[in-house]
């Protein structure tokens, strides 16, 4: 019972505050409604009426069509297939990269570099790295 009484009070208290902006709006809007038409013809007109629908919008240009005719962006396409140019389908990076490069050192040849800067004391130990969690 408390929240409905709670409700109902809110309720009026937000009809009672309601009232005194409405009627500041009926004070401050003076023109009349053969006033507004003429301003909207007026409006039409000059072109600056904005299109109906939702929301903003401001009345745009449109857009710039393409000079190159489908039969030129087929080719180029056609071209760019054969020397393997194009990215594969569907989602993800839109220019192919290229694989990374694999290592020219051995394996024995690393192992033999670790223990040389092992002995040499040249190694950074464990959990002193550039990636190690900050205490």
């Amino acid at each position: 019972m408390k929240i409905k009484t709670a409700a109902s009070l809110i309720a009026a208290a937000v009809a009672l505050l309601a009232q005194g902006a409405y009627a500041a709006d009926a004070a401050s809007a003076p023109k009349s409604r053969a006033d507004v038409k003429a301003e909207t013809k007026q409006l039409e007109k000059e072109g600056k009426l904005a299109p109906a629908g939702e929301g903003k919008s401001a009345i745009t240009a449109p857009a710039k069509t393409s000079d190159t005719t489908r039969a030129a962006v087929k080719g180029d396409t056609a071209a760019a297939e054969k020397a393997g140019k194009l990215a594969p389908a569907g989602e993800g990076k839109s220019a192919i990269t290229a694989p990374a490069k694999t290592s020219d050192t051995t394996r024995p040849a690393v192992k033999d570099a670790t223990k040389d800067a092992a002995k040499k004391g040249e190694l950074t130990p464990a959990g002193e790295g550039p990636t190690a969690p900050k205490k």
